[in-house]
Parts: structure tokens; C-alpha cells; sequence
């Protein structure tokens, strides 16, 4: 698998995922981004372009898909629409994107026979009670509860018919939440740093009690990496690094970082069906295929983020006035 395309490798995962590939590997990466607002040509930028390649179109061109899979010998599927917020207020771009796109690079890969991986998220298995000890893993059930993990699932099984169906190359990763590099600042992580470089207030979700499961993308990207080359066709693949915080304690970890307070946040009203808790057991993928996080340490992974949007305002300043633009229209 020396030439992939990667979907949606402007975006903030896909974009960190391009660069581990070119800094791990001699592969050729040809990228197809839409460039909607979550999509930047920026963070491509420093790639050599005798090995990167960027396209600009829609996922759900049949002619242009068909095109780009005739070049490659592998693709691995990020492009999606992801913004729960969004999609509560405008779920037909995740239908678009997430369940006709989708459709539509699967029936590329069946007639060309590539190689196909497909990125996916946690939040299609809902969420656990914050008492719970239970994690998700590859046997849990679907329980989406938004416009945009419910199009993920869609797009989770389409992907399994297509394998079972049709015998299409596949496997299916799903991750926790990720933070690192180029994460659009409307994200939970990147917009509470920009604030507090701003000299804005961080703001919280109903009692900042919600619990995520924290990946760094360096890491998300190494596992990707290992399921393409060593993962099993027709398996799904948890991905993870027993990342779990609540808001109230990443916000708080972030602001002692950054040398204030740790109580100088406000609080905001929750939002509509805000899961409580996600939290991941990625076993089979760690013992399967042997992989394993480089950033063990949340707070480290953390500083090493901070650290990244203080150096790179230039990246992230042309989108944040218009965020916050947009949250504050909404009391958020």
C-alpha cells in the first residue's frame, strides 16, 4: 500500500493522520477535501509535494471517487460531517456526507477491489451513566443519539453490508475523542486554549460533569496506521488510550497550564441530549495487533497541544471570531 487517498485529510484528524503517514512511512498520499469550514489547505502546509497531492471535491462525486480509486491502492475514510451542535441544528449535511458519501466511496472500492478503512467514532454506542464501570468495546450495541452519530452508525454498517455483501476490503475503526494539532477551534479542547489566549472566560456545559475518553491524534493516526497494514478484513477495531476526564477537569488542567486560575470558567446551559460519558476499551486492537499509545500521559499530550495553538495563531485566528460569533448568538 504505497499510494493512499485519504477523505477528508484537511480536517483536523485526517490532516494529523497525512502527516504521521509522510513521517512514518514512503507512501504517496492524494487528499480529497471538500474544504467546508472544517477543512483548511493550512494544515497540509510543510508536506512535500512530491508525495502529497490535494484534491478538492465532494465524497459523494461518483465520477471524481472513481477517478482518484483508480490511482491508489489503498483509502482510508475520515471525510464527515462531525459537529454534534451542527447537526442538531442542520442534520441534512450529515446525511449528505456521512451516509451518501460513504455509499459512494464503497461502491468505488467494490469495483476497483481497494483496500478501505473507515473511521468512525465512539458515540454511536450512546453513553454510560457516569457510575458505570463498564467501557465500550467492538460487542457493544448502537445506541446513537444525535443527527451526527446516528449517520456514523449508518455509515458503521453500510460498510459491513458492503464487506459481508459484496466482499469489499474493509475494516472499521472507532475512536474516543481526539485533541492535538489543527482541531477546528469550535472543538471542546482548541476553543477553551484560544479563549484563555484571548483573554476570554472558558465556558462549561451544564456542570462540566460529562466524561470523554481523550486520544491524542498522533495516536489516533499510529493505530489507524496499524489496522491498515495488520488489521483483519471485516473487523472492527476500538481505539483508545484510557483517556477519561470529565469537562470540569480538562478545563481546569488547561487553565492551570496556562498559568490561571483554576476556577476561571462560566458555566452554560446544556446543551440538547449532551451524552454523559464515553470510555473506551481498546484490548482487541493492543493485544491483536500489538499497538500501543505514545501519549500515555493525558497531561503531557495536553501541554504538547497548548503549546501548538500558542505557537500557531496564524493557523487558528481567521475561524475563532466567527465561533465565538456563533456560540454567543446561542448563550454558549
Amino acid at each position: 500500500m504505497t499510494r493512499l487517498l485519504v477523505t477528508g485529510g484537511a480536517g483536523f484528524i485526517g490532516s494529523n493522520f497525512v502527516h504521521h503517514v509522510i513521517e512514518n512511512t514512503d507512501a504517496h498520499v492524494t487528499v480529497l477535501d471538500k474544504l467546508t469550514y472544517a477543512g483548511n489547505r493550512a494544515s497540509l502546509a510543510g508536506l512535500p509535494d512530491d508525495r502529497v497531492r490535494f484534491v478538492q471535491g465532494d465524497i459523494a462525486d461518483a465520477e471524481l471517487v472513481d477517478s482518484l480509486f483508480a490511482e491508489v491502492d489503498a483509502v482510508v475514510h475520515y471525510a464527515a460531517e462531525s459537529h454534534n451542535d451542527n447537526s442538531l441544528h442542520d442534520p441534512r449535511p450529515f446525511l449528505d456526507t456521512n451516509i451518501v458519501g460513504t455509499y459512494t466511496l464503497l461502491e468505488a472500492a467494490r469495483r476497483h477491489q481497494r483496500r478501505f478503512h473507515h473511521i468512525s467514532t465512539d458515540e454511536v454506542y450512546g453513553d454510560l451513566e457516569l457510575d458505570d464501570p463498564q467501557r465500550f468495546t467492538e460487542s457493544t450495541p448502537y445506541n446513537p443519539s444525535s443527527p451526527y452519530s446516528s449517520t456514523k452508525a449508518g455509515s458503521d454498517l453500510l460498510v459491513r453490508a458492503w464487506v459481508r455483501s459484496f466482499g469489499v476490503h474493509a475494516t472499521i475503526s472507532n475512536c474516543s475523542n481526539n485533541y492535538g494539532p489543527y482541531q477546528h477551534v469550535e472543538k471542546f479542547i482548541p476553543r477553551q486554549i484560544t479563549n484563555v489566549l484571548r483573554g476570554i472566560r472558558p465556558k462549561l456545559y451544564g456542570a462540566g460533569r460529562n466524561v470523554r475518553d481523550w486520544i491524542h491524534a498522533d495516536d489516533h493516526s499510529s493505530a489507524v496506521l496499524a489496522i491498515l497494514e495488520k488489521g483483519v478484513i471485516g473487523e472492527t477495531y476500538l481505539i483508545g488510550a484510557d483517556g477519561e476526564r470529565d469537562n470540569r477537569s480538562v478545563v481546569e488542567l488547561i487553565l492551570a497550564e496556562m498559568g490561571q486560575p483554576a476556577d476561571a470558567y462560566d458555566l452554560v446551559a446544556d446543551r440538547a441530549g449532551h451524552d454523559l460519558r464515553y470510555a473506551i476499551d481498546s484490548t482487541k486492537l493492543r493485544t491483536e495487533l500489538g499497538w500501543a499509545p505514545r501519549y500515555g500521559d493525558f497531561a503531557a499530550g495536553l501541554a504538547a497541544t497548548i503549546a501548538w495553538y500558542r505557537d500557531n495563531e496564524d493557523w487558528w485566528a481567521p475561524s475563532k471570531d466567527a465561533t465565538e460569533s456563533f456560540y454567543a448568538a446561542r448563550g454558549q
